[in-house]
């Protein structure tokens, strides 16, 4: 993937000290101290022009946001875009969200142990040729590193249009012995969910008519025993079920 940045465009996110992160690594074990509060942080690696983070940033006021891309240029764009979505808010900068210059390769040099709740994976590359595989944001390489920076509430979500990058993630998942929730095969079969923030690609896919998966992987202890909770209750609410044949 290339872009093609506007000239200056480094000096240009060096002037946004309070939104933009250059140096992330700087910040480790410090991310709630630069937030100014403990509440939970989410991270999204790889937020191309910024419209989930942005997004998901207004919705939820009590969860701090941090999104991270490789390239500046897409950096300037996100911010761009956060400025703007929350000006809507008539406020000026983003209380709960810093854009940060990082690499997904590096997560554990720019997040401590347990830093972390969640981990966002859209849409990434899904570099399809096999050579490539340890390059998929999904390897196992890349949990191993998602799960030391995640605390007893870690969870991974993960969309994608890439169904061969689907199989190969849930692969991963299950040979590290992670469990995974909510697996869909088409998110947006009968319409967009309530809850659903969607990207620039999620938005242009689905506008083609292309299938969008979708799964929420638990990596955290407490999110494994809510996870198991749930399902029990499930479970019971089924078994309780009065049989409509009788």
């Amino acid at each position: 993937m290339r872009l093609r940045g506007r000239k200056g465009i480094r000096e240009n996110l060096e002037e946004q000290k309070e939104l933009v992160i250059l140096d992330p690594k700087e910040y480790k074990g410090k991310w709630s101290t630069l937030f100014g509060n403990d509440h939970p942080i989410h991270v999204e690696f790889g937020m191309g022009k910024g419209q989930f983070i942005s997004q998901m940033s207004i919705k939820n006021p009590d969860i701090n946001f941090i999104g991270i891309d490789v390239y500046d240029e897409l950096i300037r764009r996100a911010s761009e875009k956060a400025i703007d979505v929350w000006s809507e808010q008539q406020i000026k900068l983003p209380p709960n969200l810093r854009l940060a210059f990082a690499n997904a390769e590096y997560a554990d040099e720019v997040f401590e142990v347990d830093e972390l709740e969640r981990v966002y994976l859209n849409f990434s590359d899904p570099w399809p040729k096999v050579k490539h595989a340890r390059r998929r944001l999904t390897h196992p390489r890349f949990l191993e590193k998602y799960a030391s920076i995640l605390n007893s509430n870690g969870e991974i979500h993960l969309k994608t249009d890439s169904q061969t990058l689907f199989e190969f993630s849930l692969n991963s998942f299950a040979d590290v012995g992670l469990q995974m929730n909510n697996i869909s095969l088409d998110l947006h079969r009968e319409g967009i969910p309530e809850w659903n923030v969607m990207t620039e690609y999620e938005s242009k896919f689905v506008g083609q008519g292309m299938n969008i998966y979708r799964c929420e992987v638990m990596v955290g202890e407490q999110s494994l025993q809510r996870y198991q909770v749930e399902r029990l209750k499930k479970y019971r609410l089924q078994e309780n079920k009065p049989d409509i044949e009788s």
